[in-house]
């Protein structure tokens, strides 16, 4: 397992997320940070779509991110001959004006305060790309396109993941690389007026997660698959007369096995562009869930995951013991090559009675690190829970 520095909470250390919009225009923000506790922090360097709060910011209370965007200057020569090409965020400002380089200002106003940096990379999420270029989106067994998901079988998708990643964090001074939507995304989406929750059962929305495309058709044939057989049951199966009997458990076992190869191909083309780009990022972390099925922001992890990454992050946000069933499961998936990180939040529903005890019993389960979203758009009345984390933390690790 990765050995990590003790910082103010021992053994365990504790990060913190946030947007270059938070930092950009507020010279408190660092200050801020290094009060409540966290050992670094969790910039975003290219984002999905977002409309966020920024209730502790000086200049502004909302801030619209219109489009997925590279929060970096979008150069010209690192693009030639791309067929996808991020747009710049120009919406992130400095008095009036857009700022040439959010995250770069950013993180170097935030290494500049003695605070450690890890650059926040989105990968295959994004409705602006989608939209502009259909072909390339993950597509449904009933032919509907998800705009919102870039599917990691395409060549040039995993071109634009790669040269996104190593544009981030090219000439900053990042220790660590966090990939977000490194791999498969599914029907579930919190788009604009989402109105699908609740809509279908888990079995359901995870065969309509299935990615379709003729690209990944392609690959099932290569493996002995039928596509036409296989889409039509997948169709049977999501219909209106829906039964989980039309659909063969070894042709399943071959889709997730495609998958898998797609993301691990990915995943290991943006390591290497990464670690090319910025030879001083020495830990590399994923988010991914322990549920080889997963799809989304943190797909399912691979068999081969925790071989190439120094850290895997999952998703903890409710104060449950599901949650902390998964914080158990990553731990046992990720069996040593990898540390474990929990993805936790003090926004609402999480409340105060329930954080700190979450947090511990996360730890409890063997967790090596305390991922806290999020410093930006928590306000004041928001703010001790942040601080808490940290104060359980070193309760924890002065009892032990």
């Amino acid at each position: 397992m990765t050995e990590f520095d003790a910082g103010e909470t021992g053994t365990i250390p504790v990060v913190g997320y946030a947007y270059p919009w938070d930092v950009v225009g507020d010279p408190t923000f660092a200050d801020r940070a290094r009060g409540l506790g966290v050992t670094k922090v969790a910039l975003a360097a290219a984002y999905h779509t977002a409309r966020a709060a920024t209730p502790l910011h000086p200049e502004h209370r909302i801030v619209e991110a219109r489009t997925a965007a590279l929060y970096r200057p979008v150069r010209a020569e690192a693009w030639e001959g791309a067929r996808v090409v991020p747009p710049a965020a120009t919406w992130v400002t400095e008095n009036g004006s857009p700022a040439a380089d959010p995250f770069g200002q950013a993180a170097a106003t935030l290494a500049d305060a003695g605070l450690e940096v890890a650059a926040w990379i989105v990968l295959t999420h994004s409705t602006h790309l989608g939209e502009a270029d259909p072909e390339l989106t993950v597509v449904s067994c009933w032919d509907e396109p998800y705009p919102y998901a870039l599917c990691a079988r395409h060549e040039d998708v995993r071109r634009y993941a790669e040269t996104l990643a190593a544009e981030a964090v090219r000439d900053t001074p990042v220790s660590t690389v966090i990939l977000e939507a490194c791999g498969q995304m599914g029907f579930g989406h919190g788009g604009h007026h989402e109105k699908t929750d609740g809509a279908y059962d888990d079995t359901t929305q995870q065969l309509l997660s299935i990615c379709c495309c003729p690209a990944c058709r392609e690959d099932w044939a290569a493996r002995g698959l039928d596509p036409e057989t296989t889409v039509a049951a997948l169709r049977g199966a999501t219909g209106v007369e829906a039964t989980e009997a039309a659909i063969d458990q070894a042709a399943l076992h071959t889709i997730l096995a495609s998958r898998h190869a797609a993301a691990d191909e990915l995943r290991r083309r943006v390591i290497a562009a990464v670690r090319e780009a910025a030879p001083g990022a020495t830990e590399i972390a994923l988010h991914a869930q322990p549920d080889p099925w997963a799809t989304g922001a943190s797909p399912g992890l691979t068999p081969t995951t925790a071989d190439d990454v120094d850290l895997v992050v999952s998703f903890c946000w409710p104060t449950t013991e599901a949650s902390v069933e998964t914080g158990r499961r990553l731990v046992e998936a990720v069996d040593g090559k990898a540390a474990a990180a929990a993805y936790v939040t003090v926004l609402p529903p999480t409340t105060e009675d329930a954080f700190g005890g979450h947090v511990r019993a996360l730890v409890d389960a063997g967790i090596d690190q305390i991922h806290l979203y999020h410093l930006g758009l928590a306000g004041a009345d928001r703010q001790h829970l942040l601080a808490s984390a940290t104060e359980v933390l070193t309760t924890a690790a002065r009892t032990e």
